[in-house]
């Protein structure tokens, strides 16, 4: 260390914060070549599985929830609907909005993606019944119920 200079230790990265990273990792490598089979980004995946918890989004909702800037969500979701994944209303309540609403055929992908993630989960973590796997279950829960963030 040079003369004068002050030593600041870098911060150790373990715990939750590398197992969160991981899981993140890990997440990517199931879901991309099962959404991309299905012609289907990770961000039309995610406006695909909001769409699918029922009920039409406008596009604030969907761009907030995918924290996407707008236009962006809305190439996202110009995609979907040219893929007829899913489509969109006018709101029967404000005129003036327009809701996106998940397609039959969206709804069939997201039913065909979560299947084969589920079942490769499961072969990696065991019978469903464990309490290890319903403890992550919370513990995952909990993390995106709160949203981590920094």
């Amino acid at each position: 260390m040079a003369p004068g200079s002050v030593y600041i230790p870098v911060p150790r990265v373990t715990g939750l914060v590398e197992l969160l990273d991981r899981l993140d990792r890990a997440v990517a490598a199931a879901l991309s070549p099962v959404t991309s089979a299905e012609g289907v980004s990770r961000d039309g995946w995610r406006v695909l599985l909001m769409l699918a918890r029922g009920g039409g989004r406008s596009m604030g909702e969907i761009a907030s929830h995918t924290a996407l800037p707008a236009p962006t969500a809305t190439r996202v979701v110009d995609r979907l609907v040219a893929a007829k994944l899913a489509y969109r209303r006018t709101d029967p309540v404000d005129r003036r909005r327009v809701l996106v609403h998940l397609a039959g055929d969206g709804r069939a992908v997201v039913e065909r993606v979560c299947g084969r993630v589920e079942r490769r989960a499961g072969e990696a973590l065991g019978s469903p019944h464990t309490p290890e796997r319903a403890q992550l279950a919370e513990l995952l829960e909990a993390l995106a119920s709160q949203g981590v963030t920094a």
